[in-house]
């Protein structure tokens, strides 16, 4: 399997943790993020690694700054990524199993390295349930695609 890994200058050794511990696993990690603890800003990774994704060159993602929040919003404005902040490794398997999430973030300020391993080790293990899913899927593919959602309008 192959990822591809960003950060912000917040989560720079959570990022050289989680990469290692990706890598003792067998995986190839293509690195986008920073090694500095300067001022670097959260979207480049975020897009850097949405493209990566989104192309196909990697099989998924892993996206870490202060929360989660900011970079993971900035993959997924890029067209197909579906990147899901979370702070316990539960909702991370639910995004892989009912939201079919291809980029997984967490904080670094928010949870400690163990639990931050929790997370990527259920998110890598789900897998897409697909069925009634993909009904919920389509709908946000729709709603990128056409900036609207049919089964939302009123009559």
């Amino acid at each position: 399997m192959k990822l591809a890994i960003g950060n912000d200058h917040v989560a720079v050794e959570m990022k050289k943790e989680i990469k290692a511990y990706l890598e003792q696993k067998g995986m190839e990690v293509i690195d986008v993020g920073t090694d500095s603890t300067d001022r670097f800003h959260y979207p480049i990774s975020g897009y850097k690694v949405g493209k990566l994704v989104a192309s196909g060159e990697v099989d998924g993602g892993v996206l870490i700054c202060g929360t989660g929040v900011g970079i993971s919003l900035a993959a997924n404005k890029v067209k197909g990524i579906r990147a899901c902040v979370c702070s316990e490794p539960y909702s991370a398997r639910l995004s892989k199993q009912h939201n079919n999430s291809n980029i997984i973030a967490f904080g670094a300020r928010v949870i400690g390295i163990e639990t931050a391993k929790m997370i990527v080790d259920e998110w890598l293990a789900a897998k897409y349930e697909g069925g009634r899913h993909q009904i919920r899927i389509d709908m946000i593919s729709e709603i990128e695609n056409t900036g609207s959602l049919a089964a939302a309008k009123e009559k």
